[in-house]
Parts: C-alpha cells; sequence; structure tokens
C-alpha cells in the first residue's frame, strides 16, 4: 500500500492489522505492507504509476498495490473513490472522498472492496459483504478502468470537509506566531482604554457578532491574496478539481483564524477581568456593570486584534501557508517533463 505523508498514512496504518486478518480469512494468507510515498502527477494530470514497478523489484511477490492519496479525484462530474486499473492489478483510493469522519471500518470496506475486484479465489460472498452500500462499482469496459462514485448529493460536500481535514487546520494555527503576536499586542488596547470599553458597551450583540464575523473573513482574504492562495483553471482538462480546492483552503483558512480568534478572546477577557476594576469600570460607564460587560471587551477588541493579526502574517517567513493548500501541494507533485507513465 502506497499513501500519502500525513493524515493518509496514518490511516493506512490503523486498518493494516485488520486489513490482514480480512484479507487472510477470504483467501487463507495475506501481508501487507504500508509505505509513505509523495505520490506524483504524470504530465497528463494523472496518477504517477512508475512507483510500482520499483516496488515489485523490492518485494518477492506482490499481488495488489493499492494507492491512497488526499488528492481529490472526479469522474463523470462526481468525485470519485477508487478506480481500478486490472492491467497494472492496482488500484488508486481518494481519501478526502470518504469525508472527515472516514472510520476504520469504512475505510476496511474499500480497500477490500478494491481487492476482491483484482484478485480471484474469493468466495462470492465475501464479494458481497464488502459491496459498498452508498453507491454500485462501474465495471471496466474497453479502456476505461471501473471506479467507484460517491453519493450525488453528499459526494461534493463530503469530499471538500475531507480536504479540510487533510490539511489539517489545527496544525497551522500555533505556527502564526507574528500574527498572534499582532493580534495580542492590538487587542491588548481594549483592556486599558476607555474607548473600547464604551464602544463595546453601545453596540448590540448582533452587532458585536457582524463585527467578529467580518474581522475573520478579511483576516481569511488578506491571507488568500498576500499568500496567492487561490487556485486558477489554467487547463480545460475536465478532471480538474479547482473548485474543491478552493473550497477547502476557504474552510482551512477559516477554521484557523476562527480558532485565532476564539484563543485571543479568551486571553483578553482573562486579562481584562484581572485588570479592569467593576467599581472603575461602573464610574466610567456611569452604570452597573457585570460579566457581559467584560465580554462584549473581550469580544471587540480580539476583532481588532485579529485584523491586525493578518497584516502580522506578511512579516513571518517562518508561516509557509502555501503547503496548507491542497492546490499548492498539488504542484510538488508534478514531475519533470520527460516522466511518464501515470493513470
Amino acid at each position: 500500500m502506497l499513501s500519502d505523508p500525513g493524515q493518509c498514512t496514518v490511516r493506512a496504518r490503523a486498518v493494516t492489522e485488520r486489513f490482514e486478518q480480512e484479507l487472510t480469512r477470504v483467501y487463507g494468507a495475506a501481508s501487507v505492507h504500508v509505505r509513505t510515498q509523495f505520490l506524483g502527477i504524470s504530465d497528463a494530470d494523472t496518477l504517477e504509476f512508475g512507483t510500482i514497478a520499483t516496488l515489485r523489484e523490492d518485494y518477492e511477490s506482490i499481488d495488489v498495490v493499492l494507492i491512497l492519496t488526499e488528492m481529490p479525484r472526479r469522474s463523470h462530474g462526481r468525485p470519485e473513490l477508487a478506480r481500478i486499473f486490472p492491467d497494472e492489478s492496482a488500484a488508486a483510493l481518494s481519501y478526502p472522498t470518504l469525508g472527515v469522519h472516514a472510520g476504520q471500518r469504512r475505510l476496511l470496506a474499500l480497500f477490500m472492496s478494491c481487492v476482491l475486484r483484482l484478485v480471484d479465489g474469493a468466495p462470492p460472498e465475501a464479494r458481497e459483504r464488502y459491496e459498498p452500500r452508498w453507491n454500485r462499482w462501474r465495471e471496466p469496459r474497453g479502456d476505461e478502468p471501473g471506479f467507484l462514485l460517491a453519493h450525488t448529493f453528499t459526494g461534493v460536500p463530503r469530499t471538500v470537509l475531507g480536504m479540510v481535514a487533510t490539511n489539517a487546520p489545527w496544525r497551522t494555527a500555533p505556527h502564526l506566531s507574528t500574527a498572534l503576536a499582532a493580534a495580542a499586542a492590538t487587542g491588548a488596547f481594549g483592556v486599558f482604554y476607555q474607548s473600547i470599553w464604551q464602544m463595546s458597551a453601545a453596540l448590540s450583540a448582533g452587532r458585536l457578532l457582524m463585527i467578529g464575523v467580518l474581522a475573520i473573513t478579511l483576516m481569511v482574504l488578506w491571507l488568500i491574496l498576500s499568500n496567492d492562495l487561490w487556485d486558477r483553471a489554467e487547463r480545460a482538462d475536465p478532471t480538474e478539481v479547482f473548485l474543491y480546492y478552493n473550497l477547502s483552503t476557504v474552510l482551512t483558512l477559516f477554521l484557523v483564524v476562527l480558532g485565532l480568534y476564539l484563543a485571543l478572546f479568551v486571553v483578553i477577557l482573562a486579562a481584562s477581568l484581572v485588570v479592569i476594576d467593576p467599581d472603575f469600570m461602573t464610574e466610567i460607564m456611569g452604570s452597573p456593570v457585570d460579566f457581559s460587560n467584560y465580554v462584549d471587551i473581550a469580544w471587540l477588541s480580539a476583532a481588532l486584534g485579529v485584523v491586525a493579526g493578518g497584516l502580522g502574517t506578511s512579516f513571518d517567513e517562518s508561516a509557509d501557508l502555501r503547503q496548507l493548500t491542497q492546490g499548492r501541494r498539488e504542484v510538488q507533485r508534478r514531475p519533470e517533463p520527460e516522466q511518464h507513465g501515470g493513470r
């Protein structure tokens, strides 16, 4: 099994033991090997199969090669879960198409379903047991390999959310050190400036919420534009999935910025409770205050801080957000012009 680094390899290794047990139960004996491989793309924008030849040299006997990639694939206008290539005894599986909650049972069932179509000798009931419930395989016809498509209605959103999960936004936020420092410094003004207190008290809850959403949106747009993260369809190939790339980029950055916003809100709220004396605030505001006033101050200050944090990312050379997106990682997969042999 060849798997992309990151979530694909983690999931592949998590089901290896159960996968081997199921294969042994069906075929009598089996051995599964997982190798992390950053899978390439041929000059025809298809998965590069050249690595399979190398694998056959390293192992004494290989019956099937499963390729688990984080790249989304599309056929007939729908996301593609898997594609089998009988001539190469190989199958390519798109991990994001399984969605965010791609449990071990579903991944194992997809692995088994692919193997059962490539290796003869399994009892008929085994194929029925692992037949996907959400859709049916389209058997190979002529030069077209067999493939399994995602559900008509849930396929696209499930794929986009799966791409967001493979982007791992929770690992990116801690690297935005300069942005966090700029956001914290700006947000701290809300603790000490009375005008922020009065403004937050004058604004309704709905308007404060709108300000927060606007601040997050502005920072996401700034990150996309300043880092050139918007992928453009430069080719007319119908297999391109730039819409998926861009939607997953926007959602990933939204989660990153939202996490930054909430962390900043909690920090400022804690600081304001320590620094601002309730009696002093009551004297300044001219009316009794309670905990909600501290919440309003922290929320408005966090909004100001997030906008400043977006500017701070321009000076953070260590935060390479381009590695966060699927489209930019795809560029790294493309081979030299003389390399061929993809599917």
